[in-house]
């Protein structure tokens, strides 16, 4: 495997259809990201302050500051991946070994060998920090691929229908089983070992499928890229469709996260369901998705993909808003409106990710270069950044609220005020991050249409180069 700037050629393949195989092969990757990118949001921050010891407010800083560290890591993962020339092709060798590093750095992550206190603290971020490094390595290519794999405008949407069914399932196993797996292996720090494992296992299964199941993948057109990092970002922030999906999806993912925070912490002090109510949150907030899925998929043919962005987002931030009642009904209420949640949930994940590829290759027929993973680099830096932010959100919320923290391995009572800023947290402040941004989804102005104009004038011009 070389990194260079890669010679140009062409890939017939990119106009046909996807094979079922390809979908699936491509899809199981998202049980590595489905995985990574729910289990910290959820167990991470009580790990620190109800297991630990660790006061939230240090304990939200230090779930922030490691994933922070991504917004500088993935833009040059992706750099590096398209300049990356194999016999695998440029992004397939990432997901095998990034993916294998990620599933052994996890396990390490709640090995716990210093204890509760400070160096139990240092040791988290440390791990965590070496983790999302890995991570960027595997999910940059990742999500880069679907721009190169096929041309075709409705493919990308059945690429990623298939790929979220997967993330959800991912989502679902990984969030509803891990705090099982917590109590069945003793709760406490010991509990949280076999937890890491179990995910490590998931996670190589998500790498290992994806490397797999992508071997006959069409490979995109490769072209020369931007001579600099520096010279790409420029171009990535001249491409006004993508970047106003950028600060949409960002600003959503700190709101899912700040929600995905609290759903132990909710389960713990308001709904009063220590043993279950975690789980049950879970598989409301996640099993809709694989039920919903074909319908969003037939919503996006029918409206588009926009207008199906911001009816999934308004459902989830309202569905977000009427759980405010959570304390003063019924838990299986509480439930029926997780469930509502989970259905904008899937719908805005399929469409966000659906318009990311389109807004890559854009920018490829409008330039010509190869830049996919630099655009997708600064994709799942923001993803990752919002996945961070909203923990610390949640955790400053509880430290504003006076949350009580415990090294016991249970949840210390908490005062009135306390529980409160348990159930705001997780309710109001998520609908006020997921629905107003929608509104700068009036300036994307990327259609089916004027990407097809841009192409067809793309291709013409790479048949005149071969011609002379």
């Amino acid at each position: 495997m070389t990194v260079s700037p890669p010679a140009q050629v062409t890939a017939p393949d990119q106009d046909k259809p996807l094979t079922g195989g390809v979908r699936a092969g491509y899809a199981l990757g998202s049980l590595a990201t489905g995985a990574f990118g729910t289990v910290p949001g959820l167990l991470l921050l009580p790990y620190l302050t109800d297991n630990l010891g660790v006061a939230a407010g240090l304990a939200g800083l230090l779930v922030l500051v490691p994933k922070a560290w991504d917004v500088l890591i993935n833009p040059v993962a992706g750099r590096i991946s398209d300049r990356t020339v194999s016999c695998w092709g440029a992004r397939r060798p990432y997901l095998l070994f990034g993916g294998l590093a990620v599933a052994v750095l996890f396990a390490a992550m709640f090995a716990a060998p210093f204890g509760s206190g400070t160096g139990a603290s240092a040791y988290v971020a440390v791990a965590f920090l070496a983790t999302a490094t890995a991570y960027a390595f595997f999910q940059v290519p990742y999500v880069a691929m679907p721009a190169e794999m096929t041309d075709d405008y409705t493919e990308r949407t059945r690429l990623m229908t298939w790929r979220v069914a997967v993330l959800a399932i991912a989502i679902l196993v990984s969030g509803a089983v891990a705090p099982i797996v917590v109590q069945a292996g003793g709760g406490g720090v010991p509990g949280h070992r076999w937890m890491g494992l179990f995910v490590a296992v998931l996670i190589i299964a998500g790498a290992l499928g994806a490397f797999l199941g992508t071997r006959r993948a069409p490979v995109g057109r490769v072209t020369e890229s931007e001579p600099s990092l520096r010279a790409q970002l420029a171009v990535v922030r001249g491409n006004r469709p993508f970047m106003v999906l950028l600060i949409v999806f960002v600003v959503q993912s700190i709101g899912v996260a700040t929600m995905l925070a609290g759903v132990k912490y909710v389960a713990d002090h308001v709904l009063e369901r220590p043993e279950d109510g975690p789980t049950l949150l879970f598989a409301c907030f996640v099993g809709p998705a694989l039920l919903v899925m074909p319908l969003w998929s037939r919503v996006g043919a029918r409206v588009g993909k926009t207008k199906a962005l911001v009816l999934a987002s308004l459902l989830l931030a309202g569905g977000a808003l009427a759980l405010v009642v959570a304390g003063s009904v019924p838990p299986v209420v509480a439930y029926a409106i997780t469930g509502v949640i989970g259905v904008g949930y899937a719908g805005q994940q399929v469409f966000a990710m659906a318009m990311l590829p389109d807004c890559v290759a854009y920018d490829a027929a409008r330039t010509g270069r190869r830049q996919a993973g630099v655009f997708t680099g600064l994709w799942t830096a923001g993803e990752t950044l919002g996945l961070a932010l909203g923990p610390g959100l949640y955790a400053l919320v509880l430290q504003l609220s006076g949350y009580a923290s415990s090294a016991s391995g249970q949840a210390a009572a908490q005062s009135d005020g306390a529980r409160l800023g348990v159930l705001l947290g997780f309710s109001v402040v998520p609908a006020l991050l997921v629905g107003p941004v929608t509104l700068l989804l009036r300036r994307y102005d990327l259609t089916p249409d004027r990407l097809a104009s841009v192409q067809v004038t793309d291709g013409d011009a790479a048949d005149d180069r071969v011609t002379r």
